[in-house]
């Protein structure tokens, strides 16, 4: 009776110890996390949690005010598809085709603008002389948000809803 009771004392010291150290563990990586949210957060310019696609959302932030280039895949500088088929290949090891026509054309299933997720791509055409054909892309990434290598500014974050990027849209698409 006397080692019974021993044995029961000792069982729950060390499961009381685990779950101590546990907790200490899961609070810890909680911590980590809502710090990394916040901090993406601040760098994206939109309310980011723990369940988006933060590999997407982190890879996204290290681009952000890379130069435009063009022809340019890196980030020392890249044009929009450059961009694109680099976080492509980083986040989800894809390899895209290179132009914009063609990433449109080979790598993705068309999709409608309601029913873009994180990671599917955006197409837009801002040519005054040619309507029908796509010049420009972007990555998806949340609640309207997008991020592109614009000529101007280079790598950033903007919304659909902008009147520049609304009268610009042409299509979207998902890469199979």
């Amino acid at each position: 009776m006397n080692r019974t009771f021993k044995f029961n004392t000792l069982y729950i010291g060390i499961l009381l110890l685990t779950l101590a150290f546990s907790s200490c563990t899961s609070s810890k990586q909680l911590a980590i996390q809502k710090s990394k949210t916040a901090q993406l957060s601040r760098k994206l310019g939109f309310t980011v949690n723990r369940k988006d696609d933060l590999p997407l959302l982190e890879e996204v932030s290290r681009w952000l005010g890379t130069p435009y280039r063009y022809g340019g895949t890196t980030r020392t500088g890249a044009d929009c598809s450059g961009f694109v088929g680099a976080v492509y290949k980083n986040v989800y090891h894809k390899s895209l085709q290179r132009t914009v026509v063609n990433i449109y054309n080979k790598d993705c299933q068309r999709i409608g603008k309601h029913r873009l997720k994180p990671g599917d791509l955006v197409f837009f055409n801002f040519s005054k002389r040619k309507k029908r054909t796509l010049n420009h892309m972007g990555i998806y990434l949340k609640n309207g948000y997008f991020a592109h290598a614009s000529t101007s500014k280079g790598v950033m974050v903007n919304h659909l809803s902008e009147n520049y990027y609304k009268k610009g849209w042409r299509k979207s698409g998902r890469v199979w």
